[in-house]
């Protein structure tokens, strides 16, 4: 098993039908305790008893300093160590530039790339300490391409945000042993994007896929899988796409 002895905190990992809990459930496959971060506590604890005693569901704000803390200790106390942090957790809005107003931006960044920052904050310590960690950040298509299907140009700018913030923390952190890795996933099936689809817009957007198909959780939990252990031991400031070929890059 890829993770045997390993321990791992993925935010944003109780939505049913998200990526995060299906990281999670892949990463405790593979021999790793978890914690399921998330900001609907009951979800979080409920996945978490769905996989096994020895993991941990924990309420947790990304966008809120104190709560990333909070769980950051709760975490340590309950496993002694983290090896891996998946900042997975991100929210969108379908809006045009003008229609942005103060308060969806700062909603819009806060979760996306702050959060980023916030979690990665309470947790680097810990690995520096022990020199060694991976950390694995979820950006999107939507920052290579400049927009996405759901999301605005703000959700944009903070997925590109996430770029350039993992890249610095890879240069910043390398020589303490911890590796910061992006993936940047396409239109994935998922409650953000469930149930929203047409079938004219489905087959729409299959047209640009080289692969056919929509992505699924599965496709994006096997990439964060490929990043936290030590199959990419040489591998730190990437950005991996997971896209089905919807953006080939030159």
């Amino acid at each position: 098993m890829l993770l045997q002895g390993q321990t791992a905190a993925i935010s944003g990992a109780a939505s049913a039908r998200g990526i995060g809990l299906a990281t999670a459930k892949l990463f405790a496959a593979q021999g790793a305790r978890v914690a399921i971060l998330d900001i609907d506590e009951a979800a979080a604890q409920q996945q978490a008893a769905a996989l096994g005693p020895h993991h941990l569901g924990l309420r947790c704000d990304v966008a809120d300093k104190a709560s990333c803390q909070a769980a950051a200790d709760r975490v340590l106390a309950a496993f002694g160590q983290i090896d891996i942090l998946v900042n997975n957790a991100g929210v969108t809005q379908p809006v045009k530039t003008l229609d942005i107003d103060e308060a969806s931006w700062d909603r819009i960044q806060d979760i996306n790339c702050k959060g980023v920052l916030f979690l990665s904050q309470v947790f680097i310590p810990h690995m520096q300490a022990r020199r060694r960690g991976s950390i694995v950040c979820m950006s999107s298509v939507s920052a290579q391409r400049g927009g996405g299907i759901f999301g605005g140009p703000h959700y944009s700018s903070a997925k590109a945000g996430v770029l350039g913030l993992a890249k610095a923390m890879a240069r910043e952190f390398g020589p303490d042993g911890i590796r910061v890795n992006c993936v940047t996933p396409g239109l994935i099936e998922t409650d953000i994007t469930g149930g929203k689809l047409t079938p004219e817009m489905r087959a729409d957007i299959i047209r640009g896929i080289p692969l056919g198909r929509l992505g699924q959780a599965a496709d994006v939990a096997g990439i964060y899988l490929f990043l936290a252990s030590d199959l990419s031991a040489y591998v730190t400031g990437a950005v991996i796409d997971v896209n089905g070929g919807m953006l080939i890059h030159g």
